[in-house]
């Protein structure tokens, strides 16, 4: 455990958490929506500081980065624990895992392996990998942890890169700035019930951090999964494609992927994304005037 970073003290030994855009209100012995940050006697502590529950080496273009030192490796670590709750989570096991009721605070506290950030830095440069991954799960819920190890790994000439849901609180993107290279940030949906009813979030927020990653010329590149009769609409896919262009740059790539409902969270009643609908979105993409823009998972 290690007491968070950003959070309020409030009276009655209650806490506002100030890492994600949902600004918990937290009371004692209870945890926030993420369930990896829990009150305890009036303090906000990071329960799953050091314990990565995954650990691997990838290829950069599957987090994915296509413009980002293409071509290499990249040490990739997580933590239990996500702010969202995706019907279409392929990694739900392990990110909605603290939420369960019968996830202790010693089972957070013990989950996966105990890798520090010194470690997970030594690893990173003997496996050859000129960059760090904070992915599998949201980043911004193990913000000290992925902080810790990001400061070392700059020290060590290593990249730093975010997989995200984009939803971290300015706060948050305030700190991680400095030492953060590269990130791809889902836009799930233009629209804010789809956020609400399927990820238990809103988009505003999204976009926000998405303008101000630019502006902090942090490499962005954007992912929207094409989910039937939930994400494929095409005058929604339109209105993504114009938000990148017009408000991001039309040299922001954009990933539009297919679905799979085999490997989901909850949403196995739907069919796959038919190949034909994700050539669609990129050609959507393409004449919106966007430069780059890729399929995947087909």
């Amino acid at each position: 455990m290690k007491e968070s970073v950003l959070y309020e003290r409030l009276g009655n030994n209650n806490v506002r958490c100030k890492t994600c855009n949902h600004f918990c209100l937290v009371a004692p012995g209870h945890r926030g929506v993420c369930g990896v940050r829990e009150n305890v006697d009036g303090k906000l502590y990071f329960l799953a500081y050091g314990r990565a529950v995954a650990a691997s080496i990838d290829p950069v273009e599957k987090k994915p980065l296509y413009h980002f030192l293409p071509g290499t490796f990249t040490f990739s670590i997580a933590t239990v624990g996500c702010n969202f709750r995706c019907g279409n989570c392929q990694n739900w096991q392990i990110s909605q895992f603290s939420k369960s009721r019968k996830a202790t605070r010693e089972m957070i506290a013990g989950s996966g392996e105990n890798l520090p950030p010194k470690e997970v830095v030594r690893l990173a440069k003997e496996s050859g990998c000129p960059s760090i991954s904070y992915t599998y799960t949201e980043p911004t819920i193990f913000l000290e942890y992925a902080l810790d190890t990001m400061k070392l790994a700059r020290k060590a000439g290593l990249k730093n890169i975010w997989v995200s849901n984009g939803f971290m609180s300015p706060e948050t993107l305030e700190l991680v700035a400095p030492y953060l290279d590269a990130i791809n940030i889902d836009i799930k949906s233009f629209d804010d019930k789809f956020y609400l009813e399927n990820c238990g979030a809103r988009l505003k927020p999204v976009l926000e951090n998405c303008k101000e990653i630019v502006k902090k010329k942090i490499w962005l590149e954007i992912t929207t999964l094409i989910i039937p009769k939930l994400s494929d609409d095409k005058k929604m896919l339109e209105k993504i494609a114009n938000f990148i262009r017009k408000e991001l740059g039309d040299f922001v790539p954009w990933h539009v992927s297919a679905f799979s409902g085999a490997i989901s969270w909850k949403l196995q009643r739907l069919s796959e994304t038919p190949v034909e609908k994700v050539k669609e979105a990129c050609e959507i993409g393409k004449k919106a005037g966007l430069k780059h823009v890729y399929t995947g998972n087909i």
